[in-house]
């Protein structure tokens, strides 16, 4: 992902008004390691049920406001994004309005997501024997680089989605 100032992060958001992106607490991006991220997601420091996604379609930065449904999932679930079964921490369901006149009338869309976002670590960690059964560099960098354009198609889905209204 290309690095992205507060200005621009601001400005993605499709699902939020110009006042609420504007109060949105936006994380240290000074900190943030761009090239290792197939979207930026985070919780809101003051307003601990809201939380943010930025990702990147078609080269352009996107933003989604989520809220957590605040639900603390009863078994692991699987996360619709990494399509990963995360040890500790596991999936969580959020609803992100809908951009529009439909999200002005409520109206949500929900998905069950990497609760702490993260999916780009998820997609980039060496597979399982289960998942692969080989050793041969070649196959195993294909693996990695099949996971985190999945990743990235079904984030952009996602966001055509809320986009649609």
């Amino acid at each position: 992902m290309r690095p992205l100032t507060d200005d621009q992060i601001r400005a993605s958001f499709i699902n939020a008004s110009k006042g609420e992106a504007k109060r949105a607490e936006l994380p240290d991006l000074s900190a943030v390691r761009w090239e290792q991220l197939d979207y930026l997601g985070w919780q809101d420091a003051r307003r601990p049920a809201q939380h943010y996604v930025v990702l990147e379609v078609d080269g352009e930065p996107v933003g989604l406001q989520l809220r957590g449904t605040g639900q603390a999932p009863l078994r692991k679930m699987l996360c619709a994004w990494c399509e990963d079964v995360i040890d500790g921490v596991g999936a969580a369901s959020f609803v992100a309005p809908l951009a529009g006149a439909a999200g002005r009338r409520g109206n949500t869309i929900g998905t069950a997501v990497c609760a702490d976002f993260r999916c780009s670590r998820n997609a980039r960690r060496a597979p399982t024997a289960v998942e692969v059964r080989t050793e041969d560099p070649a196959l195993l960098a294909h693996h990695r680089e099949q996971r985190i354009a999945a990743l990235r198609e079904r984030c952009a889905r996602f966001a055509a989605a809320v986009q649609r209204g």
